[in-house]
């Protein structure tokens, strides 16, 4: 973890746009990529927490910086662009603007009001655009195939810790009723219809963890509303049979919860370890605590915890390497999901 969170600061420092955003990753091929605002986004409140843990004053700072960039990147109507810094065409996008609204709604708790301004615009402009079925739909990224997404149940969490710091603004129940239209999309067997940014039919355990995350962070916000609890348990059941022995989770997945790839997406991997270890606290059993183990054990042993700065830390997007997921880079989000399920193993088997 320390070595990922070392990784983050080198990512921050060598940007290639020197923007205090984060590189987007740190290529094999190409060496180190423009900042990436969505990413940087929801990295904020793992560096939040992880300085509070280790009295850090540097990583708060760091956020801090990350929150400013995206302040002054922010469009006058409320959203966030798509892509890396310097990629075209910059037009507001649904799931970055969400993907943000996660780091501004920790900058407000962390750092008070100076974040709120931009929290609310987010916010207001994410729960207006919400299509009355409950898909996003009117402002999809360029960078992807442009069709309906349940794994923006990832975008309402963003509404729900707005929500939770502004309750009277009915961001909590537009959330809500996008993650019902994604459970809608669901499966009897728990699979996820609409889930992948390109291959819907095969969707990368990137997404399905998204999907995953956003259902269990509704079936917290609303307890009382079981259908969100229901649907998180089909969907991490799903995904428990296609754990490995040695802890490898397929980077894509069949309908049939088959391997649709010989490589391991290591976010995914640790995103679904992450959310399995969330159900372990909320249901009890050790099925989920037990995968969530092995995952991210098999993604800690990928990880060099030596060698030269731009690597040492660093999670391949893919492993091997040369998979299809991130190919020969190093991605930020995957240190991020890393150090975010590293930490909730530390806490659930009672370490600091």
């Amino acid at each position: 973890m320390t070595a990922s969170l070392d990784w983050l600061r080198e990512a921050q420092d060598k940007s290639a746009s020197r923007d205090g955003g984060v590189a987007r990753h740190f290529s094999l091929l190409e060496g180190w990529a423009a900042s990436y605002p969505e990413t940087t986004g929801y990295i904020v409140p793992t560096l939040i927490a992880q300085a509070r843990l280790r009295g850090d004053d540097d990583l708060r700072q760091r956020a801090r910086r990350m929150l400013d960039w995206l302040v002054s990147i922010q469009f006058s109507e409320g959203g966030f662009q798509g892509g890396v810094i310097g990629q075209t065409p910059r037009v507001p996008v649904t799931f970055n603007t969400g993907q943000i609204l996660i780091g501004l709604a920790a900058g407000v708790a962390e750092f008070g009001d100076a974040y709120r301004p931009a929290m609310t615009k987010a916010a207001d402009w994410l729960a207006s655009s919400l299509d009355e079925d409950g898909c996003w739909r009117r402002f999809p990224t360029p960078f992807a195939k442009a069709d309906d997404k349940s794994y923006e149940t990832h975008v309402a969490w963003g509404l729900l810790e707005a929500a939770r710091l502004d309750p009277a603004r009915g961001w909590g129940e537009a959330a809500l009723r996008q993650v019902r239209w994604a459970i809608s999309r669901q499966r009897p067997n728990g699979w996820m219809a609409d889930c992948c940014l390109e291959e819907p039919s095969r969707p990368l355990t990137h997404t399905l963890g998204y999907a995953l995350r956003g259902i269990l962070e509704a079936s917290r916000f609303a307890p009382e509303q079981g259908e969100f609890r229901s649907a998180g348990v089909r969907l991490a059941d799903g995904l428990l049979g296609c754990v490995g022995s040695d802890g490898a989770l397929p980077g894509r997945l069949t309908a049939e919860w088959k391997p649709a790839v010989d490589w391991v997406c290591l976010t995914g991997a640790v995103q679904v370890a992450h959310c399995w270890l969330m159900l372990y606290q909320d249901t009890g059993r050790a099925d989920y605590k037990d995968a969530a183990l092995r995952v991210n054990s098999h993604v800690r042993r990928t990880v060099d915890p030596a060698g030269p700065p731009e690597t040492r830390g660093g999670v391949k997007g893919s492993f091997p390497v040369d998979g299809d997921y991130g190919t020969f880079e190093y991605l930020n989000w995957a240190a991020k999901f890393f150090i975010d399920a590293s930490q909730l193993e530390r806490e659930v088997m009672g370490r600091t």
